[in-house]
């Protein structure tokens, strides 16, 4: 059907001759990187987007939420999702804490706060929420519990760029929400990340952390790592931003063209339902009901490479099911139905500015064509 792949997505690139513009006052200042002024000047457009008082750029995602946690002294047992990218639960690991897996809610995806609360234990101090595919967890509810027992509530918001609940943005909610930055986002840096938190006082501590723990040229503080984001990616990051509502535009046309062409498919569910300044736009995701539809998630992604269309089984496999997981009472696929259950039916679409409506169509038809 398509001469060329259709992948998942498509980095949202800037004018060349633009960055090329930016680059060369970095090779006029000679610092590439350590806190330069593109960073700083990409930091402050950053927070204005995303409505927040505190941010703090990094080289990835990964980092940030990896060092944000470290920040916080976090010990013992943290509640988290099992159906997620495996970097929510490394940057626990890579803190020596253990994660308590809590089942996901069957309509949003993310964690179920009516699960949270038969978890906690003395061990318990924090909650790690992730904002599924754009779909935000019941920060109301969490928070109550969090309130409660005097936990903190840490959000992975890597789908979330720009998302806001009840017109709040997405970033104030909790203690710290982490932002990904990676090619494959709605906004991106090629590589970075960032963390927004309410507490100023963790300013000074997460500039430590992510530059060796150094504080002058004599004195190392604290046991940090380096996880800077340098001036190239800033500014690629500062004319990308300038490019991200057009994309966001784009993006709802394409999503309204999936959800009219797949409108009453039987055994298809669309994820992906906000729109406007609720939604990331980040990715479209579908559900399928093999019962229903007659075909299987698996069997639906490996056909759809028959006509070049390239679709992720996200996320596949759970957190939970990796080996060095298997021995936790949480991890058990019985306390898990629904993430085991949506392991299985999730399906991530193409889905990026550039992808053609006529394309989005042709995709739909061979999809209930296999009915």
């Amino acid at each position: 059907m398509f001469k060329e792949p259709i992948y998942i997505t498509r980095p949202l690139l800037p004018n060349l001759q633009n960055v090329y513009n930016g680059l060369h006052e970095v090779w006029e200042s000679k610092w590439l990187t350590n806190n330069g002024p593109q960073q700083f000047k990409l930091e402050e457009q950053l927070k204005k987007y995303l409505q927040v008082e505190n941010l703090s750029l990094f080289n990835n995602g990964t980092s940030a939420l990896l060092l944000g946690i470290k920040a916080l002294n976090l010990t013992g047992e943290v509640i988290t999702t099992p159906f997620t990218f495996p970097a929510t639960v490394q940057a626990l690991d890579w803190n020596n804490l253990t994660p308590v897996f809590c089942d996901i809610d069957p309509t949003t995806l993310t964690l179920n706060a009516a699960k949270i609360e038969s978890l906690i234990t003395d061990k318990t101090s924090a909650i790690l929420g992730v904002h599924t595919f754009g779909n935000p967890c019941n920060v109301e509810q969490i928070q109550l519990i969090a309130n409660k027992y005097k936990l903190k509530v840490i959000y992975d918001g890597a789908h979330t760029f720009g998302t806001t609940i009840n017109n709040q943005p997405i970033g104030k909610f909790g203690d710290m929400t982490m932002f990904s930055f990676h090619a494959t986002k709605l906004f991106n840096t090629v590589e970075g990340g960032a963390l927004a938190f309410n507490d100023e006082s963790l300013v000074e501590k997460l500039n430590l952390l992510k530059n060796f723990g150094i504080a002058n040229p004599e004195e190392v503080v604290l046991s940090g790592l380096n996880a800077k984001l340098n001036e190239v990616q800033s500014v690629i990051g500062i004319e990308v931003l300038k490019l991200v509502e057009t994309e966001r535009r784009k993006r709802h046309e394409i999503k309204r063209a999936y959800e009219q062409n797949m409108a009453n498919t039987p055994g298809i569910n669309v994820l992906t339902k906000l729109e406007l300044d609720s939604s990331s736009y980040q990715y479209f995701v579908i559900q399928i009901d093999e019962e229903i539809y007659g075909k299987s998630r698996d069997w639906l992604h490996e056909e759809l490479k028959k006509y070049n269309v390239f679709t992720r089984k996200y996320f596949y496999p759970l957190c939970s099911d990796f080996q060095w997981y298997e021995h936790l009472e949480s991890a058990r696929k019985e306390n898990l139905p629904q993430a085991q259950k949506a392991v299985t039916q999730v399906l991530a679409m193409p889905f990026y500015g550039d992808l053609e409506i006529e394309s989005v169509e042709k995709i739909c038809k061979v999809i209930r064509n296999f009915i």
